[in-house]
């Protein structure tokens, strides 16, 4: 399952994977307990794949952090909890992405990033590739 299916959905815990669209929304299945919620227009919600990180040079997609994380952690889950104190987590961070922006990158956002990998991880999604990436590969095989 691709990044574009993962929801965050604001005030709710988790993530969220997108089952099917409504008239008045959609209806979405939390990756934490399985259980299913309608959610509203109106709703603040944000599609893993169009999160991106501030770097002191571009923003990276949030995809790429993933990737990085799951290299430093040869494909496990992360070696910090999301509840860790402020200054292992932006050292963890650091670690992942040696040039983010600190000033627009705050401790709230790593502890998000942390926690989502983990529940991605958890669900068996880890297939962080770009679809441009999966498409450049298979052209260079034939």
């Amino acid at each position: 399952m691709s990044l574009d299916k993962i929801l965050s959905i604001g005030g709710k815990p988790g993530l969220f994977k997108l089952v099917t669209q409504t008239r008045t929304g959609f209806v979405a299945e939390s990756l934490l307990d399985k259980k299913r919620i309608t959610v509203g227009m109106r709703s603040n919600v944000s599609v893993l794949s169009e999160i991106a990180i501030y770097t002191l040079e571009e923003e990276v997609p949030l995809r790429e952090v993933f990737l990085n994380i799951q290299v430093k952690e040869k494909g496990g889950k992360t070696s910090i909890g999301h509840k860790d104190d402020k200054l292992k987590l932006e050292e963890y961070f650091f670690e992942v992405l040696p040039n983010y922006d600190e000033d627009r990158v705050y401790a709230s956002d790593i502890k998000k990033v942390i926690q989502w990998y983990n529940i991605l991880h958890d669900n068996g999604i880890t297939d962080f590739d770009s679809k441009e990436a999966k498409e450049d590969k298979s052209s260079e095989e034939e």
